[in-house]
């Protein structure tokens, strides 16, 4: 189906917010009146514009207040109409949005309502114009999409159908089954958005808190179900009002925005994209520094050993049993800059993974490989991390490791460990972004989203991960635009025995993060322990936390750079990140950051 959007969803200019669409690969947009009149263009250029652009304008958007009112008040939303119906001739549209009134002067009288929209619907008829009617949520007498449809159905005039909006039906809690009842022709256009489920008012939640499908907790695909099932054939359209997007560059945001709508599309039958490959496993964590030296010290201290270099490129091997991390020192980096670049996906076809995100609006990374490199496929994340689709030790594909060569190394006692989970601190207006990314591209669920208390502010955390665990991702935004510590990320290592690797990590001189003794006494209050238990906790910086599937413990390194490492042990089948521990963590990294001026 036609894909369209709203300019009010992007930000910028109507010539910037165009351009975005276009590029995106949307196919119209709903011009939204105030973008107009802040243009400078006239309404003939703007439609020039769109034109040269490949873009339908779908429809202009809104006219309001203008039914069940007295007479001499309709006369007056009559004249405004008909200003509105000569311009859209100029602009080349033909449907206008026309939401439920909210004015005081509207009398609850579904008879005079039609009346009156069936005389609209007349005028715009003259102007080869047709009017799209939608019940606002929050609308004074006629607040919910059947009511609406009622009115419609009674006007009875062809230039006069209904418009649905999955915002304004979802967050009342409406069935959207009864839109099968609707004749398709009738239903003149479909917008969509998605929200958080939140408990406040539903006029600030739509005006702030909207956001693309697939990012909040709507059924947003059970609806078009329904909308599709009654026959409708119109464009799917986004109308999206959140304060980060206005924000927020156009271009990313339109590609967010379409990408959400290719996922929908596929969710609901629409379309068939290349289907998801689902990572198995983390091949590798690749760190850029501009000096090796510390995250190495760390490396070593953790048992890693140093086992291979890469053939043409200052990148080390660490490696303790499946771990693996990779240490960059080739770009130029600030000081502080050791970060967590790249990450290595073990893929059960990666060349199925980059087809699907090609498909799904990543395109794989331009790459420039000396002779018998690897041919390794790689995309973006909204962040900028690379994801590598990788086929480690498997024949007949690429394999990364054969562009390192075996370097010396003493042997390594203990048991291997892997990688339990990745934290990637996200830009505080892609959140919403990457969880979708991960999703849509990647094939990795979503879990809730959680807030945690920073001392300086409320964090957002949301994890993404395969249905076994086998590759977790925790997505973190700061508590603001400009929040410094907003770029940590960290590392999170498996072992079975958290107190002996932690043990081990403190005798070769690794530094752990200390936590407060308050942690602990309230820890005792909590849960019974074994005795020494807690004091051996105490001792190490271990925290604690118990889901209804298991324990888990886990302790963090000091920062080298923006990354950190956790050493983590999950038993019984533990499925979260120790959340409840992480207002700790975070107080504590602050302290450590303050006493070292790092």
């Amino acid at each position: 189906m036609r894909t369209s959007i709203a300019t009010v969803s992007l930000s910028g200019s109507l010539t910037e917010k165009l351009t975005a669409a276009s590029r995106a690969g949307f196919d119209g947009v709903e011009i939204f009146e105030n973008d107009l009149l802040a243009s400078p263009l006239t309404p003939e250029e703007i439609r020039a514009r769109c034109a040269d652009l490949g873009l339908t304008i779908d429809l202009y958007q809104p006219v309001r207040d203008i039914e069940a009112l007295p007479e001499e008040e309709f006369t007056r939303a009559l004249r405004r109409a008909r200003h509105k119906f000569e311009l859209m001739r100029r602009l080349g549209a033909d449907t206008v949005l026309v939401c439920s009134s909210v004015s005081p002067h509207a009398l609850d009288d579904d008879a005079l309502a039609a009346e009156q929209l069936s005389r609209l619907a007349g005028l715009a008829e003259d102007h080869g114009v047709r009017v799209a009617y939608e019940a606002l949520a929050w609308g004074r007498h006629i607040s919910t999409y059947d009511h609406a449809w009622r009115v419609v159905e009674s006007a009875d005039h062809p230039a006069l159908g209904t418009c649905l909006d999955s915002f304004h039906i979802l967050s009342r809690g409406s069935d959207p089954k009864g839109i099968e009842d609707i004749p398709g022709e009738k239903i003149f256009f479909l917008q969509l958005a998605d929200a958080p489920l939140l408990a406040m008012d539903v006029l600030q939640w739509s005006r702030h808190y909207r956001c693309f499908p697939g990012q909040g907790g709507f059924d947003v695909a059970g609806l078009v179900r329904h909308v599709l099932r009654a026959g409708y054939e119109g464009p799917l359209s986004l109308e999206v009002f959140n304060d980060v997007f206005r924000q927020s560059e156009a271009g990313p945001t339109a590609v967010d925005a379409r990408r959400s709508l290719l996922t929908l599309q596929e969710t609901v039958g629409l379309a068939t994209p290349p289907a998801p490959a689902a990572p198995t496993g983390i091949a590798f964590a690749e760190l850029v520094t501009p000096d090796a030296a510390p995250v190495s010290a760390v490396l070593g201290a953790l048992g890693f050993s140093r086992t291979a270099r890469h053939r043409g490129k200052p990148v080390d091997l660490w490696q303790r049993g499946d771990a693996r991390v990779l240490v960059n020192t080739g770009p130029a980096e600030r000081r502080d800059g050791t970060r967590l670049a790249a990450v290595g996906l073990e893929s059960p076809d990666p060349a199925g993974a980059a087809r699907r995100a090609e498909a799904l609006l990543a395109p794989v990374l331009p790459r420039r490989r000396a002779p018998g490199d690897a041919a390794l496929e790689a995309v973006a994340a909204p962040d900028g991390t690379e994801l590598f689709f990788c086929a480690t030790g498997r024949p007949g594909l690429p394999d990364w490791r054969a562009d390192f060569e075996d370097v010396a190394h003493p042997s390594r006692d203990g048991e291997p460990w892997r990688v339990d989970h990745l934290s990637l601190t996200q830009p505080w207006h892609q959140f919403d972004e990457a969880a979708l990314f991960h999703r849509a591209v990647l094939g990795l669920r979503p879990q809730e989203s959680v807030d945690v208390a920073d001392p300086y502010g409320l964090l957002r955390s949301r994890a993404v991960s395969t249905d076994d665990g086998a590759v977790r991702i925790v997505l973190t935004v700061g508590p603001a635009p400009t929040d410094d510590t907003a770029h940590a990320q960290h590392i999170a290592l498996a072992t079975d025995d958290v107190v002996a690797a932690a043990r081990r990590y403190r005798e070769a001189g690794g530094p752990l993060l200390p936590i407060p003794a308050n942690y602990y006494d309230d820890l005792a209050a909590r849960f019974e322990f074994a005795d020494g238990e807690l004091e051996t906790y105490r001792e190490l910086g271990i925290l604690y936390d118990r889901d209804a599937h298991g324990t888990f413990r886990h302790c963090y390194t000091h920062t080298v750079g923006r990354v950190f490492f956790e050493l983590v042990q999950r038993d019984g089948g533990y499925r979260g990140y120790g959340a409840a521990n992480a207002p700790v963590r975070l107080a504590a990294q602050h302290a450590v950051r303050r006493f070292t001026g790092g």
